[in-house]
């Protein structure tokens, strides 16, 4: 009897360990991407709710953030208030990247909750996502004026996260160089 119970104690005791090192990882949202130092992939999508399209090119010379989201993603909503805290702020633009979502719905959320973003590109069949390394929204991406990727976090934003790895990175606020 006694023997028996040795794995399923061995598997108990791994299975505490693996719980606290991943509750106490300080890197838990750090997915190294490819393209941090890198040119931001180029894309022309079609801007939510118009019939114009909007180019990553048409950002260079300005820092901005890429964040991408959709309705259907409950973390986007948890993230939207920081968001508009962020756009209020007026500190860096913010453009949107609707990933794989429907424009009416898409539309709806933005006039409910909220629109934090200076552009909202659809990037429906999520190809542009792709281009970017994105494994789930939300995932927010900070671009220099250069058009370089400086920074991307995965998982919702918070006010934390924003001044900690954000922040930080931006230039004086008034350079946007």
């Amino acid at each position: 009897m006694k023997r028996a119970l040795l794995p399923i104690f061995v598997f108990a005791l791994l299975v505490v360990i693996l719980f606290i090192g991943v509750q106490r990882a300080p890197e838990k949202t750090v997915i190294p991407s490819a393209l941090i130092g890198k040119s931001a992939p180029a894309f022309t999508l079609p801007i939510l709710g118009s019939d114009q399209a909007f180019s990553e090119s048409s950002m260079r010379g300005r820092w901005y953030l890429l964040n991408v989201w959709g309705t259907w993603c409950p973390e986007c909503l948890n993230e939207h208030e920081i968001l508009l805290e962020i756009a209020r702020s007026e500190r860096v633009p913010i453009i949107g990247l609707n990933w794989k979502d429907d424009a009416v719905a898409a539309q709806s959320w933005l006039s409910q909750l909220g629109d934090p973003y200076d552009i909202v590109a659809v990037d429906r069949d999520g190809e542009v996502a792709i281009e970017w390394g994105v494994y789930g929204a939300p995932e927010t991406f900070l671009i220099d004026a250069m058009g370089k990727v400086i920074y991307k976090h995965v998982g919702p934003m918070t006010r934390e996260i924003w001044q900690r790895e954000f922040v930080a990175r931006l230039p004086p606020a008034g350079s946007n160089t």
